[in-house]
């Protein structure tokens, strides 16, 4: 059975100012998270604007991944739909575009209640051989996949791994105490993963790893090492931009940190907008007074 470790980033697809795909920019970021010592990449995530794109320009992110990856790491695809047709569908396509495993989140159309949850996720397991981690954030998308939910997955072999994102630190160990270690259980939450690590996850889906892939990775790997209080240290630095991770606008506060860290494109696509005003300015602040800590640690530790 598959079994995932360690940081996923969850990769926003990177755009030109006009709104197209900039599948240059897209791989010149993953190949710097690959470098930085991140274990899987996640593309099309929610994070990656899956829902705004076509089907052909997923098909081209999915491609576009696989040619950069070659198998150093997993290269998982986001798989958001509102049916059950299409949701099976397009896992069997992206297994043909060069994905190894999905991300699945609940049907984007309907909240369903729990019998409904558990036969949508079985029913794309079903579609193809990849293996399926499940996207449970209840916040966004008003579903969620309780212990009880997954008790019920518990016999699909294809779903191996869920990413953990309540906002309650408590489900961690719940899930651990009613399902043992059937399923791997990713932290979700950016601003949660040393509270996480101390329960046991065994992985980060996160966010803020495309601004700084090292320093995320490095936090994991404290934690693991169950050096808690060197993970703190990093982690109070990094805390305030965790938090923009967890703002309806995350897609456009963490291309705006990645522009303004390492200069990728910083374009969304409409709705979406660029940030203006205060807001822009609170992004650009809170990152930028990381920047100075992290730089600071370095000459202190030098």
């Amino acid at each position: 059975m598959t079994k995932w470790t360690g940081v996923f980033p969850a990769v926003t697809t990177k755009m030109t100012q006009d709104g197209n795909v900039d599948l240059p920019a897209t791989q010149s970021s993953i190949e710097r998270l690959i470098k930085a010592g991140v274990s899987g990449v996640i593309v099309l995530p929610m994070l990656g604007e899956n829902a705004s794109l076509t089907l052909a320009e997923r098909e081209r992110v999915i491609r576009a991944g696989a040619e950069v990856t070659k198998g150093r790491v997993p290269l998982l695809s986001g798989l958001a739909e509102t049916n059950l047709n299409s949701a099976r569908a397009n896992a069997k396509a992206y297994e043909g575009f060069g994905a190894q495993g999905l991300m699945v989140f609940p049907s984007l159309g309907y909240k369903t209640d729990d019998r409904e949850t558990a036969e949508w996720y079985k029913g794309i397991a079903s579609a193809s051989s990849l293996p399926i981690m499940i996207y449970n954030n209840p916040i966004a998308y008003g579903v969620d996949v309780t212990p009880a939910v997954l008790k019920e997955l518990v016999d699909t072999p294809q779903i191996v791994c869920v990413k953990e994102e309540t906002g309650d630190i408590r489900r961690v160990t719940d899930m651990y105490i009613e399902l043992g270690n059937r399923f791997s259980v990713f932290c979700g939450v950016d601003d949660l993963i040393v509270e996480s690590s101390a329960l046991g996850v065994t992985g980060w889906v996160s966010g803020m790893t495309n601004v700084w892939p090292e320093e995320c990775v490095e936090i994991f790997n404290l934690c693991a090492q169950e050096k808690f209080a060197q993970a703190r240290e990093l982690y109070h630095i990094l805390t305030p931009s965790f938090h923009l991770d967890t703002h309806v606008k995350l897609v456009q506060y963490i291309k705006l940190a990645e522009n303004f860290v390492y200069g990728s494109p910083e374009w969304t696509r409409a709705p979406r907008l660029p940030l203006v005003g205060a807001e822009r300015e609170h992004v650009v602040s809170t990152v930028s007074a990381a920047v100075s800590a992290l730089k600071n640690r370095t000459k202190k530790a030098a």
